[in-house]
């Protein structure tokens, strides 16, 4: 799906837990996340660490999404 948007000319950033799986589809822009079962957080930090943690994911991820790439790039 990510490559197909992207054939659009719609920039695409694929947010995932298992890396592997996102080189493997072919996304250009990957932005790993923090586990399977809560990528966007980690309920056993306090609600102001854990808001600090998905915050910091979402603008790794805008500025994946407003970097030129060439190939796959992960966003660390």
């Amino acid at each position: 799906m990510v490559k197909e948007i992207e054939k659009t000319g719609i920039p695409v950033v694929h947010i995932c837990t298992v890396v592997p799986i996102s080189l493997t589809v072919g996304a250009n822009r990957i932005v790993p996340a923090i586990a399977i079962p809560h990528p966007f957080g980690n309920p056993s930090l306090c609600v102001e660490d854990e808001m600090k943690l998905r915050k910091s994911i979402v603008i790794k991820a805008l500025n994946a999404l407003t970097t030129e790439v060439t190939d796959q790039t992960v966003f660390e």
